[in-house]
């Protein structure tokens, strides 16, 4: 088992200690010997929900002028394909309250990843943005949907979307050709947790793979608390009582989401992310930057590293390429929640990028 540190106190560095030069000939490679294979790209912080397990209402965002342009988020991209990523996930914040995300998602795809996709809240899934965000090179979505409750949407989201809304543009997403669709539902006890079957009954009339994330401590209140986390057990053995399940995987030995098909063979799947009570540390391949250009090596990274001065400061692809890699190699070994020294990091999810 990954002997997991004490996170320190936060620190934004002006560049990653340096790795190996022979680490760094091997592209994204960690000090525990993991290879970079996904990359989760934000491009704002901005959101249009201002949900309660993430973010205050009274939020600041960053100015404008601080979250990196078309293309620089192009450039990003094509470095780390490179280096050898192969899968990019544009986040937020949500994406979709940019208004040049098509022109970001083009030139994203233009970078080369072998699968590009976003997360979004859903709010804003019409037919025409959907058929333009396909159109510039978006392969898949995943959208997050926490409640079917139109009440409680409403409270999670503190927005006028309706979880209805959500559900409709869910359906629109296989129609305009991109993908099944995937939604994501983070649970927490006492508030949406006696949803669970109700969340994969609507997943099921969609054909979409519904996954339950456990509540991890990424909340800008910093108000985590473990008594409000459902195990993945749980969520599954509640699930079973209605639709039985057949465990098929993960799709590769890094995904985040262990993957169960429904037993009567009804379409769709039902997908576990159990972060903090199965930790998948141990193969991760993920490393994350947010939308002012800090390179995150871990979700929970208690020290990220400022990528910003380097693209506007005039330095080379070369130069970009050694600050990933040995932003990379400084990736710790796990997250380490549930050690007794876990200091939640600063930024909540949405200043991070999911």
């Amino acid at each position: 088992m990954l002997s997991l540190p004490v996170l320190e106190a936060p620190a934004t560095r002006a560049a990653p200690p340096a790795a190996p030069e022979r680490s760094r000939a091997h592209g994204l490679v960690d000090s525990h010997g993991r290879r970079i294979r996904d990359l989760r790209l934000s491009i704002t912080d901005r959101c249009n929900f201002r949900c309660v397990y993430c973010m205050d209402p009274d939020v600041r965002f960053l100015d404008s002028g601080s979250v990196m342009t078309p293309g620089e988020i192009e450039r990003i991209a094509s470095v780390c394909v490179r280096l050898g990523v192969q899968r990019i996930r544009i986040t937020g914040g949500e994406p979709t309250v940019r208004a040049d995300l098509a022109k970001i998602i083009k030139r994203v795809a233009r970078a080369g990843p072998s699968d590009l996709s976003m997360t979004t809240n859903g709010a804003l899934l019409d037919d025409r943005s959907l058929h333009a965000w396909r159109d510039a090179g978006l392969q898949r979505i995943t959208i997050s949907l926490d409640s079917v409750r139109e009440d409680r949407f409403a409270q999670i989201t503190r927005s006028r979307t309706r979880a209805s809304d959500v559900i409709e543009g869910a359906s629109r997403v296989e129609r305009a050709g991109l993908g099944s669709v995937k939604i994501n539902a983070v649970i927490v006890r006492g508030f949406n947790d006696d949803e669970i079957v109700d969340l994969v009954r609507t997943a099921r009339l969609i054909g979409a793979e519904m996954r339950f994330i456990e509540y991890m401590p990424l909340d800008s209140a910093h108000a985590w608390s473990r008594e409000k986390l459902v195990p993945a057990s749980e969520i599954i053995e509640r699930i079973e009582r209605v639709f039985p399940l057949v465990q098929r995987g993960r799709e590769r030995a890094s995904a985040t989401a262990m993957v169960y098909d429904y037993r009567d063979g009804a379409p769709g799947a039902v997908g576990l992310i159990a972060p903090v009570t199965r930790s998948f540390c141990g193969a991760c391949s993920r490393l994350r930057i947010t939308a002012d250009a800090k390179v995150r090596p871990c979700l929970f990274s208690r020290d990220e590293f400022d990528l910003m001065p380097a693209l506007r400061g005039g330095a080379s692809d070369d130069a970009i390429a050694r600050f990933l890699a040995d932003a990379t190699w400084a990736k710790q070994a796990g997250h380490g929640i549930s050690s007794s020294g876990f200091v939640q990091p600063e930024r909540p999810m949405s200043a991070i990028g999911g």
